[in-house]
């Protein structure tokens, strides 16, 4: 018992010297003050003054301190230093300032007065500043400056710089600037190895060509590449791309988004929406995927165009938008559908193509030909060309080109007026066909009625061409040149099997007939998760911990 009494006293001996022995360690040095007074009111209190030559020199576990006076309360471990106080730590850190405070218990310091803290790569400058010597910390409340050689100059009414991770964080009013251009952000994480930045809040990316907004982001200062997510926006050249996230290259001028994305062309009065869209800048150019879908805006009726992908090139006034695999165009008096239709600004030419998919030589392979609706006309051909005004937003005129079909259903009855032949030229007026020209084996089937919409007669002929003349989807005149045969029917000796054309094919069923009707193929749509950035950790916890 007695020895094992012995042993704690020993321990508990060693334990208070090794703790007797680092408070010791800790300890303020006074390395050299010319002149020492004592206040008499303070007995704790040792004045410190510097002489004509030299600054008081103050030294505490790696930190030297220069200063023209100071204050040391010995009880306390405290140093005050005032007048052009410089604080090294080691080869990396300076700070120059009019006044510190510092704890050799705690090692922590406060200076004020135009602080100036160094590092070899950057420079803070602000009124007031807190520095965690163990935590390796410094820190601003009251608006710093923070210059770096090549990012430029970051400014912010709250600041901290975490030295061993070469990390800073700003809150409010944060701004870099840079020749560049301009970062202005609520909050941003900036590490000063990578130049990587973190974004947080409202912020805007502003340079010469481009305006970048978000309310979370990444930007890589070095590489000028970016991620942005959070109602994240691009302007530039009067064309706005929105979506959920977005990825930008300053360097290659290029853009990519995902989910929820918007296109606007405000020279072109033009918006363009997906689910994913490229954008290169140089060739002015957009790429968008799933649900793509542009729309073209007129005073009168727009014109909405959608298809697997999408493409608009070109300077504003040669533009040309190419829609690829299951292309649908839709507006109130005119719809069409095909394999890829373009629309060219400066021509105002829309053309409806398809492909022959016959790659198996099946024998029972049906062709599908494109297919153009306007009013109550179905018009269907190997290719289509549609021709408009883009001045005065009108549709100009139709070609059909090889295998031209036009059906519209009668108007009472439950039969089809019918047009073939190899070639269709039509004029439009007012948006709706005014006449048709069918050229080179041309052949009809028409409904005639009197005044009293009474069927007379069912008419089929074969012609070398036909001349056709509508007013208001009605037929008035129909011109049939170098006629082979023809004959007017009653409809009770019409047979069945003669009631339609070789090649009728009604697609009615495939028409749009509205915007949502544009995608009513489509399979259905899976969005990739966005993940995002983690949400920014606040610096007011770390401030009170500080400053306690």
């Amino acid at each position: 018992m007695k020895h094992k009494s012995i042993y704690y006293l020993i321990c508990t001996l060693l334990f208070i010297g090794s703790i007797l022995h680092a408070q010791e360690r800790r300890r303020i040095e006074i390395e050299y003050a010319p002149f020492m007074t004592f206040d008499e009111s303070n007995p704790d209190a040792t004045i410190l003054t510097r002489n004509n030559s030299k600054q008081v020199h103050i030294k505490h576990e790696g930190i030297e301190l220069w200063c023209d006076e100071a204050i040391y309360y010995g009880k306390e471990d405290f140093i005050e230093a005032y007048g052009k106080v410089h604080v090294k730590q080691g080869d990396t850190i300076n700070m120059t300032s009019k006044y510190v405070e510092y704890s050799g218990k705690t090692q922590l310091a406060f200076a004020s007065g135009t602080v100036i803290l160094t590092d070899p790569n950057s420079e803070i400058t602000t009124d007031t500043l807190y520095f965690d010597r163990v935590k390796q910390q410094a820190f601003y409340r009251s608006s710093g400056k923070v210059v770096r050689d090549t990012t430029g100059t970051i400014t912010s009414t709250i600041g901290r710089y975490y030295m061993n991770s070469k990390k800073y964080q700003f809150v409010n009013n944060v701004k870099l600037v840079n020749p560049e251009y301009v970062i202005e952000s609520n909050q941003l994480d900036f590490y000063t190895l990578s130049g990587f930045a973190f974004l947080f809040g409202p912020t805007t990316i502003t340079s010469e060509t481009s305006v970048i907004y978000c309310e979370r982001g990444f930007y890589d200062t070095q590489k000028d590449t970016g991620y942005f997510v959070k109602n994240s926006k691009i302007n530039y050249d009067e064309r706005v791309v929105e979506g959920d996230s977005i990825y930008f290259d300053r360097n290659k001028k290029f853009a990519s988004a995902t989910n929820n994305i918007t296109i606007t062309d405000t020279l072109n009065n033009t918006i363009v929406k997906s689910h994913y869209a490229e954008v290169f800048r140089e060739k002015d150019s957009v790429f968008v995927t799933k649900r793509a879908l542009a729309i073209t805006i007129q005073e009168n009726d727009s014109i909405f165009v959608h298809s697997d992908t999408l493409m608009v090139t070109g300077k504003p006034e040669k533009r040309i938008t190419r829609g690829y695999y299951s292309a649908k165009i839709y507006k109130s008096d005119l719809s069409g559908k095909a394999d890829s239709i373009h629309m060219n600004q400066e021509t105002g030419l829309t053309q409806l193509i398809n492909l022959d998919k016959n790659t198996t030589n099946d024998p029972f392979y049906k062709v599908q030909h494109p297919v153009l609706w306007n009013l109550k006309n179905q018009i269907t051909g190997d290719s289509i060309h549609l021709i408009s005004n883009s001045k005065t937003e009108t549709l100009d005129s139709l070609k059909v080109f090889n295998h031209a079909f036009v059906i519209s259903k009668d108007s009472l009855g439950d039969g089809y007026n019918q047009i073939s032949g190899q070639k269709l030229f039509g004029l439009f007026k007012n948006n709706s066909l005014s006449t048709i020209d069918i050229i080179k084996n041309a052949e009809s089937i028409y409904y005639l009625r009197n005044e009293d919409n009474e069927l007379v007669g069912i008419d089929k002929s074969k012609s070398g061409s036909i001349k056709v003349w509508i007013t208001e989807n009605t037929i008035d005149e129909m011109r049939k040149y170098n006629q082979i045969g023809g004959k007017t029917h009653p409809e009770i000796e019409f047979p069945e099997n003669e009631k339609i054309l070789k090649g009728f094919h009604w697609r009615d069923s495939e028409r749009p007939t509205s915007v949502e009707d544009l995608f009513k193929d489509d399979p259905p749509l899976v969005l990739p998760t966005i993940k995002g950035l983690d949400a920014y950790m606040s610096l007011k916890k770390n401030f009170l911990i500080l400053t306690c």
